[in-house]
């Protein structure tokens, strides 16, 4: 709940996969093989690029580039295959994956200014939970108020989703750069600009500072070391 510490209450929505943790180990089309499988009964041949986009385009890709011709009538089987098979790899996911660097530092210095924290990711809601327990981290988001690869495939739906659940639940508007979406790809820069959200960019994907300064990031990090409270106007 915000504080008497911020400004103004402030609403800290992560990207998750190479922005907070780094999932790699081939989990990621683990993740769909097995859902794949359950869903159609076949194996996964091609899986549509992942990075930045949210579940909901890459089912449509992944299962059109595999011969089926109507993915959304899959979109139910295939959101509860997914969050299956997350919990069936929760193992495999602590093994192989790391948590990035100044990442749990970033965090409790916005738990302790009081911000309320969440995910706007492309991961479902359960998926992405699961990646963050996995390693440690999530205590404190509030999930329910987050945006999530099933609310669509543009990026800045879900951070209007986020804002609009994040109003309604603690009764600010979180208007402008009150919301800050920090990611790793100009996928998440453009959503939260297109949101009209504080746009910040971190170099620790594919994606150089140079690219997400290009595609217009109010902030841009090297990595989440350089977290700067001052930088989000705290002060």
């Amino acid at each position: 709940m915000p504080n008497d510490l911020t400004p103004e209450p402030s609403l800290i929505l992560w990207d998750v996969d190479q922005t907070l943790v780094s999932i790699k180990g081939g989990v990621s089309r683990s993740l769909y093989e097995r859902a794949f499988a359950k869903v159609t009964g076949k194996p996964l041949g091609e899986l549509a690029d992942m990075a930045g986009r949210t579940e909901q385009a890459i089912m449509v890709e992944t299962l059109r580039l595999n011969g089926i011709d109507d993915p959304e009538a899959l979109f139910d089987d295939f959101y509860a295959a997914l969050t299956t098979a997350a919990e069936e790899l929760k193992g495999r996911m602590r093994e192989v994956g790391v948590v990035l660097p100044g990442a749990r530092d970033a965090i409790a210095s916005c738990a302790g200014r009081g911000a309320v924290q969440s995910a706007v990711t492309g991961n479902l809601r359960p998926v992405a939970i699961t990646k963050l327990a996995a390693l440690g981290l999530g205590d404190g988001f509030d999930f329910e108020v987050g945006g999530y690869g099933d609310d669509g495939s543009d990026r800045a739906d879900l951070v209007r989703r986020a804002r609009k659940r994040a109003s309604e639940k603690y009764g600010y508007a979180f208007d402008g750069r009150q919301t800050v979406v920090i990611g790793d790809t100009p996928h998440d820069v453009r959503g939260a600009l297109d949101a009209e959200a504080l746009a910040v960019g971190v170099a620790s994907g594919r994606s150089s500072a140079g690219e997400l300064s290009g595609a217009g990031a109010d902030i841009v990090w090297e990595s989440l070391v350089d977290f700067s409270p001052e930088a989000l106007g705290w002060g």
